[in-house]
């Protein structure tokens, strides 16, 4: 696809979408009739309590009369009762629609409403209630025995959860005009959510085990959607956003008494622009001139297309014929549909479509500061004393005597740009406390909400990481469909199946739409969980990535990758005149196929946009300063895969892309680096510049790959000293403190057995007058 048809994405990336488009998301199309269900539930019993009254015409005192009546009504034993009362207030929770006249109307509701829901205790009823629906033996074994599983098994669980999510997704966004018993309200939620009341575990760790459950196959009626989709906002609302933790981070330094952070990483993102990429036409007019022997006009083009200063084409696709992996690229086909006559045809009218301003756009230095780390100068030392002096010094980054003015620039330099990261000193902190335990005594460790939800998730952790990437398996647009994968459609499919052209359409799209929110909601979560990890404890977040990576999350990234990029991101799978809170105020206009395929006039699909960058932004936390995976990269032949990613002309995924490429780019050899120069110019301008770094060429001292796999063994020993150091309290230590005192150790009083005064003689006669005593033993030391 060629520059005009890869426009500059305006995406702004953040912890969310609109409030809208997150509200939307959690109602698949086919759901939609049940709208109107709960609106009937609501009118039903109101009609009744408050007649011809309007639920907004009420004061507060009597909307909360009527809350917690129905509330009252969700303690009855009869399950269809109970379930007409949950709808009804989930009629509450999405914003008495039949009473409002716009969707920003049902906006306002929505949320006024359930902050009253959560003031009023509907959260933990609700909970209970889902608590006793995960326990029901019954639907199980129902679910387990249907050959097709449908809405209608979920009923019950998707009200519940619905009513969930709403609260915490109205409750979670700040507005400016929130009253102060709003803030306080939320602060109250964040914490009743992270910290458990009665030592039950965060409700977070209660999704999770519905995922493995759903996973194991024991309950594939769960609406898995829905299950992801609260999961993450749980995660997002007591971790806390990007935002919250570029804070936390900044805030943790300091206490540290470490340096602050050169730049904010968020704000440099931000102001990037993005690289144009591959034009093909001009590829084209370099290909023909090689045909035609035009040797004297080749220098010109590749000078320019050389020139980094130049933003338009970095990225141009230049290796036809050297990367074959390239050659099967679903965009290159479009070039043997043309003769010559078109080809040349087309190479003219480029100069003038392109802005002349963006031949003079000259960096303004790079974005990013670049750091050095101690490692790097103890390398740096070691290699000059090795060559000046014929010894070295160990881990001394002092000592210059002997080395020439010249190093000890270098080595002045290098501590100018020195980064300390919060990882460095917790492994160092680490390494005391295993070395001096008894010393150091125990360490204080913070309650904070990630520290609760770690210690929590712990001992089921692998099957927790191993259920979510087998859902985004499936969930994968570029995976088959297989008989041993699991069905995540149970929450999207009708009882009865279309029959028409235009319902299978519409079906088609609500699948397509239900598989890339399921993608959208475990990427961010699992990229939320690694960040607030890292920043808690880096072993913690080893922990997780080591069981990532085992789970092969690296080729299933790479798989998801493995397709037509540009069309994934543009895909209209969504029916907008059908999205909540649109269809429940305007009068619906009636669907055809030509509407259903024309979707809707975006430029791109957030969500999936979104998916892509937060996946990218998880290979690179799994794979950074680790060489085993580096080369798991390279071996998963994943250069090709990413270079087609960098057609996206959006800043930040061209950014984590262009990361991805340079920590590999050592083991790829000098031809592919040859043919890629335009790529290899992209890196040096956008990516952090690590002083000293030999990433362009293969002499790096870390790039030997005969102990990978004791670099792997020796991070998983330091895990489990870490884990059971801190989480595992055995009552017998081996470091408990033993009684030296001779008199104290005597007057303990000692429970004796019965009949031992009747032996007793017996037994001194046995044990200590018949024993010899070697007293010259005590003078030998053995």
């Amino acid at each position: 696809q060629g520059s005009v048809d890869c426009p500059n994405l305006e995406f702004e990336y953040g912890d969310a979408d609109g409030h809208g488009a997150e509200l939307a998301e959690l109602y698949s199309y086919t759901e939609e009739p049940e709208l109107s269900t709960n609106r009937r539930c609501f009118e039903e019993d109101f009609h009744a309590q408050a007649q011809g009254r309007r639920w907004r015409e009420l004061d507060g005192a009597q909307q909360k009369a009527y809350v917690m009546r129905l509330l009252d009504g969700l303690e009855v034993v009869n399950r269809d009762k109970r379930l007409k009362v949950a709808r009804a207030i989930l009629y509450l929770a999405q914003g008495v629609f039949g009473d409002c006249d716009n969707e920003g109307d049902v906006l306002h509701w929505s949320r006024h409403n359930s902050f009253l829901l959560y003031q009023l205790g509907t959260f933990t009823a609700f909970l209970e209630l889902l608590n006793m629906e995960i326990d029901n033996s019954q639907a199980c074994s129902s679910a387990l025995r249907k050959p097709a599983i449908s809405l209608a098994d979920s009923t019950e669980l998707r009200v519940l959860l619905s009513v969930m999510y709403l609260m915490v997704e109205n409750i979670r966004v700040e507005q400016e005009m929130d009253p102060p018993e709003w803030k306080t309200c939320r602060e109250t939620f964040r914490m009743e959510l992270s910290f458990p009341v009665h030592a039950e575990e965060p409700f977070a760790l209660l999704l999770f085990t519905m995922v493995t459950k759903f996973c194991s196959g024991h309950a594939p009626h769960f609406p898995m959607k829905k299950v992801l989709l609260l999961l993450w906002k749980v995660l997002l609302f007591t971790l806390g956003g990007f935002e919250a933790l570029q804070a936390m981070k900044v805030r943790k330094r300091e206490e540290l008494g470490l340096p602050p952070l050169p730049e904010d990483s968020i704000q440099v993102m931000r102001s990037m622009r993005a690289a144009s990429p591959p034009t093909y036409s001009i590829e084209l007019m370099e290909q023909q001139q090689q045909k035609r022997g035009h040797r004297s006009r080749r220098p010109l083009v590749k000078q320019d297309s050389l020139d980094i200063y130049n933003e338009r084409d970095p990225f141009k696709n230049d290796e036809a014929g050297v990367d074959e992996e390239e050659n099967d690229d679903v965009d290159s086909g479009i070039e043997g549909e043309l003769d010559l006559m078109e080809r040349d045809a087309m190479i003219p009218p480029m100069p003038a479509q392109r802005p002349p301003i963006e031949r003079v756009s000259f960096p303004k230095g790079l974005p990013w500061a670049p750091k050095v780390r101690q490692k790097d100068i103890e390398h740096f030392l070691e290699a000059s004393r090795n060559k000046f002096i014929g010894f070295t010094l160990g881990q001394d980054t002092e000592t210059l005597i002997g080395l020439p003015r010249p190093i000890h620039e270098s080595v002045k330099t290098l501590k100018q740009h020195k980064y300390v990261s919060i990882s460095d000193i917790q492994i160092k902190n680490e390494e005391e406390l295993e070395k001096c335990p008894m010393s150091l005594g125990e360490e204080e460790v913070p309650e904070t909400p990630c520290e609760v939800l770690y210690r929590a998730m712990l001992y089921s952790l692998p099957q927790y990481m191993i259920a979510l990437l087998k859902i985004l398996l499936a969930a994968a647009p570029t995976s088959k469909a297989k008989t041993d994968s699991i069905n995540i459609l149970a929450d999207v499919l009708p009882e009865e199946m279309p029959i028409t052209v235009l319902q299978s359409m519409k079906l088609g799209i609500d699948v397509n739409r239900h598989k890339e929110i399921i993608v959208k909601s475990i990427s961010a979560s699992l990229l939320l969980l690694l960040k607030h990890f890292k920043l808690n404890h880096i072993y913690q977040f080893e922990y997780v990535s080591q069981h990532l990576v085992f789970a092969n999350c690296i080729p299933l990234i790479l798989k998801f990758f493995n397709q037509n990029i540009m069309s994934y991101i543009t895909a209209k799978n969504s029916i907008s005149v059908l999205d909540y809170p649109y269809c429940t105020v305007c009068d619906l206009p009636e669907l055809t196929a030509e509407s259903l395929e024309a979707g809707d006039n975006n430029q791109f699909c957030w969500r999936n946009l979104f998916s892509c960058i937060n996946l990218l932004r998880i290979l690179n936390k799994l794979t950074k300063w680790k060489h085993s995976r580096t080369m798991m990269l390279v071996v998963f032949k994943s250069a090709p895969i990413l270079k087609r990613a960098l057609k996206v002309k959006q800043a930040m995924m061209q950014l984590y892309v262009l990361k991805l490429l340079k920590i590999q780019t050592k083991y790829l050899g000098r031809q592919w680096r040859k043919s890629n120069m335009k790529t290899m110019s992209a890196i040096y301008q956008k990516v952090r510049h690590r002083m000293n770094d030999d990433w362009a060429y293969g002499n790096d001292i870390d790039a030997r790959p005969w102990d990978f796999q004791a670099e792997e063994c020796t991070l998983r020993a330091n895990i489990e000293a870490f884990n059971s150091r801190r989480y595992d309290k055995p009552q017998d230590s081996e470091f408990a403190p033993v009684d030296n005192c001779l008199q104290s150790v005597l007057g303990q009083r000692l429970d004796l057995p019965e009949d031992f005064h009747y032996s007793y003689e017996l037994w001194l006669e046995r044990e200590v007058f018949s024993q010899p005593i070697r007293w010259e033993e005590l003078l030998h030391y053995q």
